[in-house]
């Protein structure tokens, strides 16, 4: 594209041996994060549950259903908040990134007792015309009339961003000035029915789900976002649109 920056690389050239020594030394690095992350992610299991109390109700494929009614039959529920606000014309390229690889998951994650579906405000008939165009499969329900996107940090009343500053991944901050906010939270259902919210994660927190960074982290440029404006992301496109359009931002900097 022509707005991103040039990058210079420049290698360091060894023999075989100086580069598996090189290797062998980041790999312990390596092996130590893994062990970091496992760490946290035993932590993060260990977190408080709060008890959802408020009845919300959501529009689907089957029609009105209860947050109750979303676990599908398991007793775990991720829920992906996904950035299509009412009377958007698509969804937000960053969301439609991280959706991109959902369609092969829920096979698996439903084999650990796992349910995971995404949730937008946009009325069903909205999400459903973007979800058709983007060729997805994965099951995306409505909010709209709910309180649930508020409540959960994922969209804020116009009122509440007059200040300058709104409360998102649990502080105030003036980086977005959209309605609409990327997130993740998750949900365990007991069998008496009872609902429970057990974790939520907010802009970098929700890097681990973009697949592709993943891959692009191994290349050797990396990320090269440096000079991407007018945020790091702004690269990104929704994957019809990869073309020489200008660069636009839906909402101010996302994951950052």
């Amino acid at each position: 594209m022509a707005s991103e920056a040039k990058s210079t690389i420049n290698p360091k050239v060894v023999s075989p041996a100086e580069w598996t020594a090189a290797r062998k030394k980041l790999l312990a690095k390596e092996k130590e994060f893994t062990r970091l992350r496992d760490e946290l992610s035993r932590e993060r299991r260990e977190l408080p549950w709060e008890k959802v109390e408020k009845p919300y109700i959501f529009e689907g494929a089957k029609g009105k259903e209860s947050l109750a009614d979303l676990f599908g039959g398991k007793s775990q529920l991720i829920v992906y908040h996904f950035m299509l606000g009412p009377g958007w014309i698509e969804g937000c390229p960053s969301c439609s990134f991280i959706a991109d690889c959902f369609d092969g998951t829920p096979v698996h994650l439903a084999h650990r007792d796992i349910t995971l579906l995404a949730v937008s405000r946009a009325p069903l008939a909205e999400i459903e015309a973007y979800k058709k165009r983007m060729g997805w499969g994965f099951n995306w329900v409505s909010s709209f009339g709910s309180d649930f996107n508020f409540d959960y940090q994922a969209s804020y009343p116009k009122e509440d961003m007059a200040g300058g500053e709104t409360y998102y991944n649990y502080e105030m901050t003036s980086r977005f000035t959209g309605e609409e906010r990327p997130g993740a939270s998750v949900f365990y259902k007991n069998p008496a029915g009872e609902v429970f919210h057990t974790y939520s994660t907010y802009g970098r927190g929700l890097d681990i789900l973009l697949g592709a960074y993943n891959w692009i982290d191994l290349a050797p440029k990396g990320r090269d976002e440096a000079n991407v404006k007018p945020h790091a992301m702004a690269w990104v496109r929704r994957h019809d649109s990869y073309d020489d359009a200008p660069l636009v931002s839906i909402g101010g900097p996302a994951f950052r």
